[in-house]
């Protein structure tokens, strides 16, 4: 008779913790909609490191002008290189549609810094039109980007974001010297 006790009294218990996980389920908020997703990733200001960056490097920083709200700032940074005469601008964001699209700048090799950034994409065929510049189209695994090589810096804007996207961020960037 004593087995029998048991077995029921583990079995009584484990439904009094079932209903009680349940109620504790069912009064705690939680939000599993789209816009809780959209509000996980923090949006960020990056006023102060552009215009540290704008001082510090020594070319034209660029950085947007007149996006719509819809895109989000999501991270910043600005790292001298070793040698004080230049370094690396990173502004990453979303689009509107939630897609990755990020603004890369250096004075470093063309060639190893668009690799790096673009995370080993290769040029393709084809340009473009961003306004009235013509940007050269480079097509990976994950990321797709537009670049623009001058003199003194390479511009990159890449992400998982479509090409038409990366032209309206593109078309929205301002290069100042601080």
């Amino acid at each position: 008779m004593r087995g029998r006790q048991t077995v029921r009294d583990m079995v009584l218990s484990l439904a009094v913790i079932g209903v009680l996980v349940g109620a504790i389920y069912f009064f705690i908020p939680h939000d599993d909609s789209s816009d809780a997703e959209m509000g996980a990733v923090k949006r960020v200001d990056y006023r102060v490191e552009l215009i540290t960056a704008r001082r510090a490097a020594p070319y034209p920083v660029a950085a947007p002008e007149g996006l719509p709200k819809t895109w989000r700032a999501t991270s910043v940074s600005y790292k001298a290189s070793d040698d004080g005469k230049g370094g690396a601008w990173h502004l990453g964001m979303l689009d509107p549609e939630r897609q990755y699209a990020s603004i890369e700048q250096s004075d470093a090799t063309a060639k190893d810094f668009i690799k790096d950034v673009t995370l080993g994409a290769t040029k393709v065929a084809g340009k473009q039109a961003v306004g009235s510049k013509k940007w050269d189209r480079y097509q990976g695994e994950k990321y797709r980007a537009l670049v623009r090589e001058e003199s003194g810096v390479t511009t990159v804007v890449t992400g998982t974001a479509p090409y038409g996207r990366l032209a309206d961020l593109a078309a929205a960037l301002v290069a100042k010297k601080g």
